[in-house]
């Protein structure tokens, strides 16, 4: 069957062909990973590039240059022509220009998006270690705060001071199981300031008012827990609260946006806190859930801050 003979060449040539190729992809492969070991794209960027190229370049001519010996001295029984050698070189360069800049198209479209993912995982888990340190400053705080309170009330009132201890000892229950939430519902929230602000009219009596109107709708939105806490505490802080004076403080919603707002009677510079770590705190907290900033404006008569609503979906 002698009719067969002539496409043996061509199967010849083809497999040939084919051995030349896995030569090339998989000497390329280990070309890529010794640089990925040795010298990559972080240390020397660019450069990186234009090293590879010349390597991998290197190693495909030499491939071209002796897989077209072999075939010349095993094969056939004409020497190599260096004409031949010549043009094969240069299609060999022309077409492996185009190959590489493909493969490192997707080479560096990999590596781009594996380091987009290693940065976005990376801020995450900075971004939610901080917030693990903000939830536990409030503890110490809270409790500092209201031992405070708990010590003037002792030598007054032993009756009141006995029902403010009841009532501190239910707040800081409420708080120690929201210290695991990271978002709490706003009627969550006002179930718990509510209780806080027992604590602070028993201090305070008249000469501290609490004004409070949600609109029904926006009780099932989220925030982080002791934000309104965060702020009462805030006002409290900065202001000198007198009979005559009394401090003021209202708790509205409008939208998807909560308000705290107190009337203004500054303590002098030297009288009041310089660290500005509640705001600072609340701010860092919500950054975490949202982009949307709080809101802080200031009058002769009211200092405010709105802080955005969130709303969580739930799977």
């Amino acid at each position: 069957m002698g009719y067969t003979r002539p496409d043996e060449p061509t199967y010849f040539t083809a497999a040939w062909l084919f051995l030349v190729f896995l030569a090339l992809w998989f000497g390329n492969q280990w070309i890529t990973r010794m640089f990925n070991k040795h010298a990559s794209w972080q240390k020397l960027g660019r450069k990186r590039f234009f090293m590879q190229l010349g390597a991998g370049l290197l190693y495909s001519l030499l491939v071209i240059n002796v897989a077209y010996l072999i075939f010349k001295y095993l094969f056939t029984a004409e020497p190599p022509i260096t004409s031949q050698i010549i043009v094969m070189n240069v299609w060999g360069f022309v077409l492996t220009i185009p190959s590489y800049s493909v493969y490192f198209g997707l080479h560096f479209l990999r590596h781009w998006q594996q380091s987009e993912l290693e940065v976005e995982r990376y801020q995450k888990e900075t971004m939610a270690s901080q917030l693990v340190n903000l939830k536990n400053h409030l503890d110490p705080h809270f409790l500092f705060n209201n031992l405070n309170i708990l010590s003037s009330l002792i030598d007054k009132d032993r009756d009141l001071s006995q029902e403010f201890l009841v009532r501190f000892a239910e707040v800081y229950r409420a708080l120690l199981l929201n210290k695991g939430e990271d978002l709490v519902t706003l009627e969550e929230e006002l179930e718990f300031i509510q209780a806080y602000i027992f604590l602070l009219q028993v201090r305070f009596e008249q000469n501290i008012q609490f004004n409070i109107n949600i609109q029904p709708d926006s009780y099932y939105f989220m925030m982080p827990p002791l934000t309104i806490q965060m702020l009462v505490e805030n006002a409290i802080k900065h202001n000198i609260i007198t009979e005559k004076r009394p401090l003021v403080i209202s708790v509205t919603t409008n939208g998807q946006r909560l308000h705290v707002a107190n009337t203004l009677y500054e303590k002098r510079e030297e009288l009041k806190s310089k660290s500005g770590t509640g705001l600072k705190n609340i701010k860092a907290r919500f950054k975490y859930f949202c982009d949307e900033e709080l809101a802080v404006s200031k009058t002769e008569e009211e200092f405010r801050v709105s802080v955005p609503l969130l709303e969580i979906e739930t799977i």
